[in-house]
């Protein structure tokens, strides 16, 4: 029943973090965002101390769970984990621990971390490399197949899906992610929880902890017949069968052993101590479930549901106006300083903070955060409007953010936080260059940091162009995106190191 209960929890965490990434809409936030901020790593960079107290304590008492149920890439390996064990059975056995390995990244990683390279550090994080591997390889499908349905609802006359843009945000979070992938299925499919008892941070500071939990898998000497069933089917490796011992740094707490011994000599109990008739003390099991689990992994299959996409079509991408004229796609310009979401404070807090999950990426509804290709700053979102601008009533980014990276804000104080400035190029006006009236980024600025004036004073009907209001401009970069200017704006934003109330 264990067993049962944890492959149940772990599922339903399981999809409902994986369509976190994959819900462009933003609404499953409302009701489950809390499940990518009660992840370890997260939590400790948004000093969320209740949430690290909660984790400690709950390893403290039942051992690793967190690593079986609520991390979503230790889940996805298990998914991995049990698609081989279809092909072969009790693959597994004992193997000693690497502490050399495993301490040794451990440490490069909090070095990292505290140096400020985390562009290094977040490569072996775990909920950042799972969301990085939903949000650039399973998201373009899930969209794809969510077009598919808007255009077969749109030949329906239904209004019930809508269809959205599929790019690729970066080659290089994309890269990343495909090496990511590549290693953790080969490393699951033989070896099972590899990943997470060699490179895994959290998976070292936890094991580190569960060695003294309260509840752990223990061996009852006097009904095992040293099969060795238990530690053939341990895919944390950790069941040494010859000495009865079981390493609890490393178990996840499965309860796997507990299913396939069928003699029932692995039970997972509370060690009470107690006094024996020569005066010595000794450790008395307690048994909490004995009662061995059903083999059947059938529930996993439920998982598999979100890659049920598989019959999807392309939508055919909208490049033309009126369906008369190809326009031409805008570049990125070349930007004084980075620009950062309000809320992040400063570049310095979000760049430390930041774990490069893609969360707020996947949940941007005007496609203004892409990844960092810059390699001091990898993967790590950053802003540019080529394809949307920053709307000031839109706090979609700072609400989803679980590392403290975007820290929550108001519409309001949004809309008087200024992240960077509008700057004029004069060489890409249209006024200058085509001798055409234009005014869009002073129509269009929310703030009315933007005035047309003529291009010679002393010239009242000579053509207009703009004049920005730098302690006006917030940054949305509205001007920027509907700058009719191709391929190059006549109005980009340059991001501010240090955001300020304006």
């Amino acid at each position: 029943m264990l067993r049962i209960i944890r492959i149940t929890t772990a599922i339903v965490c399981f999809v409902i973090i994986t369509l976190l990434f994959l819900d462009f809409t933003g609404t499953l936030h409302t009701w489950f965002g809390w499940l990518a901020k009660i992840q370890f790593l997260p939590a400790i960079l948004a000093l969320n101390v209740g949430v690290v107290l909660f984790l400690v304590v709950l390893t403290f008492i039942f051992g690793r769970v967190y690593c079986s149920v609520i991390c979503p890439l230790g889940v996805f390996q298990d998914i991995i984990s049990w698609f081989s064990g279809k092909r072969k059975k009790n693959r597994f056995r004992y193997s000693p621990a690497k502490k050399w390995l495993r301490y040794g990244v451990l440490a490069m990683f909090v070095v990292a971390m505290i140096a400020g390279w985390n562009a290094l550090a977040i490569l072996v994080a775990p909920y950042s490399a799972y969301g990085r591997m939903v949000s650039s390889l399973l998201a373009p499908v899930w969209q794809w197949g969510n077009n598919f349905l808007a255009y077969l609802a749109d030949r329906a006359d239904s209004y019930a899906f809508y269809e959205v843009d599929v790019w690729m945000k970066s080659l290089s979070t994309l890269m990343v992610s495909v090496v990511t992938f590549i290693v953790l299925f080969i490393l699951a499919w033989r070896n099972g929880r590899a990943y997470c008892n060699t490179i895994c941070p959290v998976g070292t500071i936890l094991g580190f902890i569960s060695r003294y939990s309260v509840f752990k898998p223990m061996i009852d000497t006097t009904q095992c017949n040293n099969c060795g069933l238990c530690a053939r089917n341990c895919k944390a490796s950790c069941i040494n069968p010859k000495a009865h011992e079981i390493d609890y740094s490393r178990c996840v707490a499965c309860m796997d052993c507990i299913g396939k011994c069928k003699h029932g000599a692995i039970k997972y109990t509370r060690r009470v101590p107690r006094t024996v008739n020569d005066g010595s003390v000794s450790l008395e099991t307690s048994q909490v479930n004995s009662t061995p689990a059903s083999n059947s992994r059938r529930s996993f299959l439920s998982s598999s549901a979100i890659f049920a996409t598989a019959a999807i079509l392309k939508a055919q991408e909208k490049k033309v106006d009126g369906g008369l004229a190809v326009i031409e796609d805008k570049k990125i310009p070349n930007r004084e300083n980075k620009i950062f979401p309000a809320g992040a404070l400063s570049a310095r807090n979000f760049t430390q903070h930041c774990t490069a999950c893609q969360l707020c990426v996947s949940v941007c509804p005007n496609q203004v955060l892409r990844p960092s290709d810059n390699l001091m700053t990898l993967m790590q979102p950053e802003m540019s409007y080529e394809r949307g601008y920053c709307r000031p009533e839109c706090t979609k980014c700072a609400d989803v953010c679980p590392a403290g990276a975007i820290l929550p804000i108001t519409t309001a104080d949004k809309s008087a936080t200024q992240i960077g400035h509008a700057v004029w190029v004069k060489e890409n006006c249209v006024p200058l260059t085509d001798g055409k009236e234009c005014g869009n980024c002073a129509r269009h600025c929310p703030t009315n940091a933007i005035q047309m004036v003529p291009s010679n004073p002393n010239i009242s009907d000579s053509p207009k162009i703009p004049i920005v209001n730098v302690e006006r401009c917030i940054g949305c970069g509205a001007c920027e995106n509907l700058c009719p200017s191709r391929p190059f704006s006549a109005i980009y934003v340059s991001g501010h190191l240090m955001h300020r109330v304006i």
